[in-house]
């Protein structure tokens, strides 16, 4: 078996107990290609980020750098600006074959909460090596906004791959001719490239921008919260908007991207000398991401931005990001939005599933 590793062979894992939970993994957790990982009862404060480093364990590294404890059990905000590193109720025992890539889910990119898998032995976020057996850990950093946290809320999904599953640009090609990708000529290198959309259709917004100041966001309440007492809207009609540094911006992808149902894909950097910002890169695309949107036209991706130490112009069309695609070892039972319930299926410029339809 090849490729990343669809829902009916990750409960097979499950089973096998090389995924394993306290309390055990539902199936509400098991998405088309990966599984979401739940928060435990506990968060530590600690003064920085870190890597764990070979040869030392999470635990060694806290008693290094905890400040204090927080007992979740009955909600706990974690606050704009500092670092907690919270235990999952999940753990691996991964065959030598298998490894696993985490990623932060695409409400939790949206509310620009940093979180990371950390795992012991780590010289990596994320990333988790074959053969790893021991437990996981979350690294969360609110950016923008604090948030109310419960033991068993999902804030980052973990991905499994057997073998070498990434489809490099003639292959990327090749899907391309077989199954469009994307509405327009695709820019292929080193993954697909895509491209703001800062041209509005109705009206002048183009984007949302986070306020510096707001209230709590508990993360399980869902279209509850006003987005003017959380966001700015960003308006232009000249095709450009200037990024302030420091600020966090909710854009869209001009493309409608298209996850083929044998197929998933991640969203990574385009390239570090494009300008001052970086696109947040939270989100796996799940099998099936776009492929019954409107009659199979895709859907666009939601892109968050965050501009480094210089203001700097953004311009409509500017390719800001590429998506990695990857084979699936097979095609899931289940594919995002053709079978299950999926918020952003379909979507253009859309905020986090927590706030209601900003108002035109």
């Amino acid at each position: 078996m090849t490729g990343i590793i669809p829902s009916q062979h990750l409960r097979d894992m499950i089973a096998r107990g090389e995924i394993a939970g306290t309390p055990e993994i539902t199936e509400a957790q098991i998405q088309p290609a990966s599984i979401d990982l739940r928060l435990g009862t506990v968060a530590y404060r600690v003064r920085a980020s870190f890597l764990t480093g070979e040869d030392r364990t999470v635990e060694e590294r806290l008693a290094e750098f905890e400040m204090h404890r927080i007992d979740l059990t009955d909600g706990a905000v974690l606050e704009k600006g500092c670092v907690y590193v919270v235990p999952l109720m999940e753990r691996l025992a991964l065959p030598g074959g298998v490894q696993a890539v985490a990623n932060a889910k695409s409400s939790t990119g949206r509310l620009d909460l940093l979180t990371r898998a950390i795992v012991d032995g780590g010289t990596e976020f994320d990333r988790i090596p074959g053969g790893y057996t021991g437990p996981l850990y979350a690294e969360i950093c609110p950016r923008s906004f604090s948030v109310l946290v419960r033991p068993g809320m999902r804030l980052n999904q973990i991905r499994f791959r057997a073998g070498q599953a990434r489809l490099d640009d003639t292959a990327l090609k090749a899907l391309h001719n077989r199954v469009p990708l994307v509405d327009g000529m695709p820019v292929i290198e080193d993954g697909l490239g895509f491209s703001v959309d800062l041209k509005p259709g109705e009206g002048d917004i183009v984007g949302y921008r986070a306020k510096p100041h707001t209230g709590v966001i508990d993360l399980d309440r869902i279209g509850e919260y006003d987005p003017e007492d959380y966001w700015d809207a960003v308006r232009t009609r000249k095709e450009r908007i200037i990024l302030d540094p420091g600020a966090f911006y909710i854009l869209v992808s001009r493309e409608a991207v298209t996850i083929p149902p044998d197929h998933a894909a991640e969203m990574a950097p385009y390239v570090a000398m494009v300008g001052e910002f970086r696109v947040h890169y939270a989100g796996f695309f799940d099998p099936g991401f776009g492929h019954d949107a409107a009659g199979g036209a895709g859907s666009r991706g939601v892109l968050e931005v965050r501009c480094h130490e210089a203001p700097f112009v953004l311009e409509h069309g500017q390719i800001v990001g590429r998506l990695v695609y990857e084979k699936m070892a097979a095609e899931p039972e289940v594919l995002y939005g053709a079978d299950m319930a999926s918020n952003y299926q379909g979507q253009g410029l859309k905020l986090a599933k927590h706030f209601k339809t900003p108002k035109a």
